[in-house]
């Protein structure tokens, strides 16, 4: 049986690290996109600035969560060709982190041009990003065996 603290096993699995960092960009992204809801409906500034700076984190910890995706399939499989649910785990991911990283820049451009219009375009572009996240993650949840066969 394995020891749940043997961080040195945790660490050196070469497929281990995008389990445990796919959850910062996803919990980020939705925390962020719950705040910027929040923020239309009650004009609160510090809300819109909570949705920014989580919006913020999630593109930059998407970017080593989609690193160690690609590195995992590269030592799991040894870079084969992927195919059905991997695949599409694959294309899902890279749309999902890609497209945390425009809703951040969206929210940035906002800012520095202090324009509420270009804000209000990201609600329907937040909710997509949340629907894509939603179906990539289920994806990989069959993948790892926690939503069924792995």
């Amino acid at each position: 049986m394995l020891n749940p603290f043997d961080f040195k096993s945790a660490l050196t699995a070469r497929h281990a690290q995008h389990v445990v960092l796919i959850h910062f960009p996803i919990a980020l992204f939705i925390a962020g996109a719950a705040f910027d809801f929040a923020a239309h409906w009650t004009k609160r500034q510090n809300l819109a600035a909570a949705a920014y700076f989580n919006f913020l984190v999630a593109a930059v910890a998407s970017i080593p969560t989609m690193i160690t995706g690609l590195l995992a399939w590269q030592w799991q499989l040894e870079g084969q060709r992927l195919k059905g649910t991997l695949l599409l785990h694959l294309i899902f991911g890279v749309a999902s982190g890609t497209l945390i990283c425009v809703v951040w820049f969206i929210h940035w451009s906002a800012r520095r041009a202090q324009n509420e219009k270009l804000r209000l375009f990201c609600l329907p572009l937040e909710a997509l990003t949340a629907l894509l996240l939603a179906v990539t993650g289920h994806l990989g949840g069959f993948l790892s065996g926690v939503n069924g066969a792995g």
